[in-house]
This record gives C-alpha cells, sequence and structure tokens, in this order.
C-alpha cells in the first residue's frame, strides 16, 4: 500500500506535516478534510526520482540560479503558497529562459504536481542533486530550510570551480603567450634575417642553422602542423570518452606535481560538500552517493565512491572503501569514519569541506607561485635563444671584418 507524504494548516493556521498510508491519492486528501486539514503538498513517497544527470543549460547561470534559490527560501519561510512564490520569482527573472522554465515550473505545479517533480521535467536547469533535495525538503516539510542549503552549496560549489579554474586559466595563457611570439618571429622576423644570411654566403653556426630550419618548415608545412595538432586533439578527447581512457588521464592528472594536488583537493572538497548537504537534507545515503559519483569530475574519485555505495549496500561502513582506494588523504577517511561513529556524518563532512577549501586557496598561490616564473624563463629561452641565435653569424662576420 502506497505511503503519502502530505503538508498542509489547520483551521487555526498551524502548519503540520507527515504520512498516511492509503489505496489512493483521493483517500488519503479525504482523510485529511475529515480532520479540518487544508492540504498544501501531499505526493506518494514510493515514486522515485529519475537519476538523469544533465549540466545546465547555456544560458541559466550559476548566480542566477543561486539567487532564485535564496528568494525562494525566504518566501516559502514567509508562509507564500508555491504558485505565487514561482509566478514572482518568474517576473523578476533577468533571462527571458530562466523565466520562461520558472513559469512552466509554476504551470505544472498548479496542476497538480509536485515541485520537485516539476523540477525533474527541466534537467536542463535543476540537476539530479537539487531535484532530489528539494524533494527530500517537501516530504519532510522543511523545504525552506533546504532551498537555503541548496543555495549556500550553489555558492560554495561555484567559488571552489572558479578557484581551480584560476589555477588553470594563468599557465594557459602564459604558454599561449609565449609560443604565439615564437611563431611570429619564426614566420616574420626570422625570413629576415635568412636573406641577409644569404648574401653573406659563408657555413652559419649550428644553432642559427637550426632557427633558420624551423623558420622553412613552419612557412611550407604549417597546414601538416596545424592538421596534426587538431588531430592530436581530437583523439585525446576522443580517448577520454572511453572509461579507461578518462580513468587513466584523470589519474595522470591527479599524480602531476603542484597541478595534482589542487585537481585532488578541489575533488575531494566537492566530494564532502555535495554528500554533506545532502546527508543532512535528508536524501537517501545510497541515492545521495549515487548523485555525488555522477558528480566527482574525475574518474578516479567517481570510482572510489561508487566502491562506497556497494560497501554501504553490504551493511558496511563509507570509511572503509575509501581508505583501500589510496584517493583519499588518512585525516579525511579517519574524520569521516568518526562522523559515522557518532551519528554526525553531514556535520563532519561539511568541516572537511571547508577545511579543503582553503586548502584548495593554497595549493593554488602555491602554484601561482611556482608556474610564473618557470614559465618567464621559458619565455626568455625561446625568444631569447632565437635572438642569439640570428646575430651568432654577426657576431662572425664583424670578428673577419676586424680581423
Amino acid at each position: 500500500m502506497p505511503v503519502y507524504a502530505w503538508k498542509g494548516k489547520t483551521t487555526a493556521g498551524e502548519v503540520q506535516a507527515g504520512e498516511l498510508t492509503f489505496e489512493t491519492r483521493d483517500e488519503a486528501v479525504s482523510y485529511l478534510r475529515r480532520k479540518r486539514i487544508i492540504t498544501t503538498y501531499i505526493r506518494e513517497r514510493s515514486k522515485p526520482l529519475s537519476l538523469s544527470l544533465k549540466m545546465p543549460a547555456k544560458g541559466v547561470k550559476t548566480r542566477e540560479l543561486v539567487i532564485f534559490t535564496r528568494q525562494f527560501a525566504t518566501m516559502v519561510n514567509a508562509g507564500l503558497p508555491l504558485v505565487q512564490c514561482l509566478d514572482i520569482l518568474a517576473k523578476q527573472s533577468e533571462t527571458a529562459q530562466f523565466r520562461s522554465v520558472i513559469q512552466n515550473v509554476m504551470h505544472d505545479v498548479e496542476s497538480g504536481s509536485t515541485l520537485a517533480e516539476s523540477l525533474q521535467r527541466r534537467p536542463h536547469a535543476f540537476d539530479t542533486l537539487y531535484v532530489n533535495m528539494v524533494d527530500a525538503g517537501e516530504a519532510g516539510g522543511i523545504l525552506d530550510d533546504i532551498l537555503q542549503r541548496l543555495a549556500g552549496y550553489l555558492e560554495a560549489a561555484d567559488r571552489l570551480r572558479r578557484k581551480v579554474k584560476s589555477a588553470l586559466t594563468y599557465p594557459t595563457v602564459v604558454l599561449t603567450v609565449a609560443v604565439g611570439a615564437t611563431v611570429f618571429m619564426l614566420v616574420f622576423i626570422i625570413p629576415t634575417f635568412a636573406k641577409v644570411f644569404e648574401d653573406f654566403g659563408g657555413e652559419l653556426p649550428l644553432p642559427t642553422q637550426i632557427v633558420m630550419n624551423l623558420s622553412d618548415f613552419l612557412k611550407g608545412y604549417w597546414w601538416a602542423l596545424g592538421a596534426g595538432l587538431v588531430a592530436t586533439f581530437a583523439a585525446i578527447k576522443r580517448y577520454y570518452k572511453t572509461a579507461s581512457g578518462r580513468m587513466r588521464i584523470d589519474r595522470m592528472l591527479l599524480k602531476m606535481p603542484v597541478l595534482g594536488v589542487v585537481l585532488r583537493k578541489a575533488a575531494i572538497a566537492r566530494f564532502t560538500r555535495t554528500l554533506g548537504t545532502m546527508i543532512s537534507s535528508g536524501v537517501p545515503i545510497l541515492t545521495a552517493l549515487d548523485i555525488t559519483a555522477r558528480t566527482a569530475g574525475n574518474k578516479v574519485i567517481e570510482e572510489a565512491i561508487v566502491a562506497t555505495k556497494g560497501s554501504i549496500g553490504e551493511g558496511e561502513t563509507i570509511a572503509a572503501p575509501l581508505r583501500e582506494s589510496g584517493v583519499f588523504p588518512p585525516m579525511v577517511v579517519q574524520m569521516i569514519a568518526v562522523g559515522e561513529e557518532t551519528g554526525a556524518l553531514d556535520k563532519m563532512l561539511e568541516k572537511i569541506a571547508i577545511f579543503y577549501d582553503d586548502e584548495v586557496n593554497v595549493a593554488v598561490d602555491t602554484l601561482t607561485s611556482i608556474i610564473e616564473p618557470i614559465m618567464i624563463v621559458v619565455m626568455g629561452l625561446l625568444v631569447g635563444g632565437m635572438v642569439v641565435a640570428m646575430y651568432m653569424p654577426m657576431f662572425k662576420l664583424i670578428n673577419v671584418v676586424a680581423g
């Protein structure tokens, strides 16, 4: 017999929530009416939510979703009906795309769907984590509290993503500039010197000859080099889409000096924050682990979480498979074990996430301080080396004339 989670108000205005077991939804509603309770929400709890995971659509920005979620929580806490909340939020949305999404959600809720069910129909804007937390909030009668947690989670996750992005952007930009300067010199500057050397005659120094050969190759076979780079990039991208390829590349990234430390700490912070937020919101542990694995962002971390899910299903602890994976530091495993023993796993996970947020900050600063002088040296060697190679024949000419 299905179980129905419900929320409503008494004639005195007191908010109540609970669960009822009836054959049909109408029977449950009739029972509540006889109890003089005005139902604001009722849903069969046995209906599972899909675990399809999709990225937010282009145009639905994280910041916009955070503002929507936080304002939604405030209005729900103030006692406004869901339809009225959604109507207000749709009218003040800054983008037409997100406004349309909110309006469609509002129409679904007006038609009798729960908020979680209507959000689930729009995975391009609301991912699985968002939907399951809203579902838990509706079932427990704490939707406003869950929405506040969601807003905090989204802000923290976006902040972490921007930190990692900044760590990867700096070396990429500097390397691009170095390569661009080198190509410019080889294509436009070196050929000018080549004509002078041809008129001069004689045997060129080895460094000068190497630079001129590189210039001739780049001018004559730039299309082959470009095609080779594109083909290599496409091959790596295709290989990364395979399970073994993604595992191999992600493992290699985690083992890289300095950068691997940033990626590992960011992955741990993401894992602990996501799992802690979902557990504290009342999402079942197996569902939370499944969603956390899908949002891990690294195949090695994902496999460790999947092993944890299997361990929980067999009645064991979370900490044991995490320890065996070798991915998570001993401190993280020990704190999770203590959280399991004390029944405060969600709070312990949140503490770990906060700690590793700070660790990511330190790691990003360290990466930047190490890469900056290395990139300067690399650029100096590339550009300076070519300049010296081009002037070596001139030094030789001066010596001949002086002699």
